[in-house]
């Protein structure tokens, strides 16, 4: 029974729970640094009444006693408040950033590993990028303007109330200013949402297609395509801008709106005074003062109107953000197991594609003992490239069962599993960096005499040499200074790396010349020979030559599976039923007969 530890303040959670949002997490961690934060904009918001009571002593004390020291004393009180003031606010700013970079910290990991499994977990569908979008948006907005104009907010009544201080009448028309102004803070809530999320899901269908095109710029070149992409791209990139002008236009036209009452309303505040004061119920201090005192009683709400696009876009990135954590969670590193050496056993096996329900291969059942090597032969679409990525753990199971040793795949990390599993895809991808890091599988610890090992399993340690810099060459974005062969035979290397026990090789002859053939046999000899698995799945008759079972696949199904000889005898006197058969030595291929 696996046991979990937990740390102080987190209690268990049973399986009904519902998965905590990990970005609400994250902000009740920082609620000390927000109170901190909501204490400095305290003290900022107080310290800006400095200039409406400055104004309001200059007019009702200084100019009727024309007192030169009261002003100075007044003018030294002033600059150090603003100073104060300024030391405050440069406080809080930093604060916010470093929150932000505290979240990206704390998130930003969970969001790479998450973008990581994704592909595995859905069908992959739209911008794939777009998780660290999001995560810039959020952290974009913690960094900015936007928590200070919230916070700023509440501090609107009290400054209202000051404005009741000096009259009934201008705490009446601050008031009125204020109902006014949260009144366009709601519309435009209401109003950029639709265009807000129209404006975001256009972005990852335009982002989509321009990574499709770069992806696929060989085709699109060689066929004409161009055009074509260029049109769809357009297409998608227009209605991707009208969303953006749609929201652009309703947030700053009722920026501009709120700005224009604001000039308007502080005229008002000027005016009514003007009364006030004719009436003798006012003196002209207070006149300027509430004058200024509504402006910044205002400001906030005319902040957060300014940054409410912003907080938008935020709050839906932080909801992507919370259901891909979610769907994601963090996988427990379960109890350390030893390494695998003696079986892989299949059970009952059925397999569906990430994010369809709908069976690719049904019923399979085997077992490999250390040394065996089993070529796995079939007609295209059969399922032999979906068996591949089951053994390997990246596409889910329906049901059944894969064990290493007796112990199923799920029972182990993926870090962990991976050191035991050496998988060879059928398009082979490489990473930026060097020959000898991508051997390596970018292991900081990796050892020189590993790498070595491994490229000369892989009959590759001549081939690397002759490169310019040999394992420092540098084979940029998905390998792309190597021809199609070399970055197999690299991805073989890389496969061996660490000698693991079980070996997935998803058609690794397909671009091998006959050196490249030899060394791959020679890799699945050296293989069993040290008490290994290797599964080959196989298209053309030289990659069988070092297994001693075959497994025949067809219409998703496990139709035969034994020694070699015994198999491809069987299936040479099957009639076309299988739809699969023996080699063809004339042409390489399997056909049926």
């Amino acid at each position: 029974m696996r046991r979990r530890f937990f740390r102080d303040g987190e209690r268990p959670r049973n399986d009904y729970d519902e998965p905590r949002s990990e970005v609400l997490t994250f902000l009740a961690s920082c609620r000390r640094i927000f109170w901190g934060l909501a204490a400095f904009s305290g003290l900022s918001n107080l310290l800006m009444l400095t200039g409406s009571f400055f104004m309001l002593q200059v007019y009702d004390r200084v100019l009727p006693s024309r007192s030169v020291p009261t002003l100075l004393a007044l003018v030294v009180l002033a600059i150090v408040l603003y100073l104060f003031q300024g030391g405050l606010d440069l406080v809080r700013n930093r604060i916010g950033v470093r929150i932000g970079r505290y979240f990206d910290e704390r998130i930003g990991g969970r969001v790479f590993d998450a973008l990581v499994r994704l592909p595995l977990k859905t069908r992959g569908d739209g911008d794939g990028l777009q998780p660290l979008r999001d995560l810039d948006q959020v952290r974009s907005f913690l960094s900015g303007g936007g928590p200070t104009a919230l916070l700023d907010l509440p501090w609107m009544p009290i400054y209202l109330g000051v404005c009741f201080l000096f009259h009934f009448w201008i705490g009446v028309t601050a008031l009125v200013g204020g109902i006014v102004l949260i009144a366009l803070t709601i519309l435009t809530e209401l109003k950029t949402q639709g265009p807000a999320k129209a404006f975001s899901r256009l972005g990852v269908v335009r982002n989509a297609l321009a990574a499709e095109g770069r992806r696929n710029a060989e085709v699109l070149q060689a066929m004409g395509m161009r055009g074509q992409a260029a049109r769809r791209w357009q297409d998608a990139n227009s209605k991707y801008l009208e969303a953006h002008e749609r929201a652009s236009d309703i947030a700053q036209g009722l920026g501009g709106v709120s700005r224009v009452f604001r000039s308007i309303l502080q005229s008002a505040v000027l005016a009514v005074g003007a009364i006030l004061v004719i009436n003798q119920e006012s003196t002209a201090g207070i006149i300027i003062a509430g004058s200024i005192l509504t402006a910044r009683a205002l400001a906030p709400v005319d902040i957060a109107i300014a940054n409410w696009k912003g907080f938008v876009s935020a709050r839906q990135a932080g909801r992507r953000l919370d259901h891909l954590l979610k769907l994601l969670p963090v996988e427990e590193a379960p109890l350390a197991l030893p390494a695998p050496t003696k079986s892989v056993v299949v059970e009952n096996l059925h397999v569906a594609a990430p994010g369809s329900e709908r069976q690719i291969l049904g019923d399979v059942s085997f077992e490999l003992h250390g040394g065996q090597a089993v070529g796995v032969i079939g007609p295209s679409g059969s399922g032999k490239s979906t068996l591949a990525r089951a053994l390997v753990g990246v596409w889910p199971r329906l049901r059944g069962r894969i064990k290493l040793d007796n112990a199923a795949l799920e029972q182990w990390s993926a870090e962990a599993l991976g050191k035991h599993i050496g998988y060879l895809p059928q398009d082979v991808e490489l990473f930026d960096g060097s020959i000898a890091k991508n051997i390596s599988r970018f292991d900081p610890q990796a050892r020189a005499g590993d790498v070595l090992k491994a490229a000369e399993a892989a009959g590759v340690h001549d081939l690397v040499l002759s490169l310019p810099d040999g394992y420092g060459t540098e084979i940029g974005e998905g390998g792309v200074s190597l021809s199609v062969g070399q970055r197999q035979r690299i991805g073989l290397a890389r496969a061996l790396y660490g000698e693991p026990f079980l070996v997935v090789l998803d058609e690794p002859s397909s671009n091998l010349d006959a050196d490249g053939e030899l060394a791959l046999n020679t890799a699945i000899a050296s293989v069993r020979a040290r008490g290994g698995v290797v599964v080959v799945i196989a298209h053309r008759p030289r990659a069988l030559e070092s297994v001693d079972r075959v497994m025949v696949v067809a219409e998703g199904r496990l139709q035969a599976f034994g020694p070699k000889q015994e198999i491809l005898n069987k299936v040479l006197r099957t009639p076309v039923p299988l739809n699969v058969v023996a080699a063809n030595s004339g042409d390489g291929r399997w056909t049926a007969r």
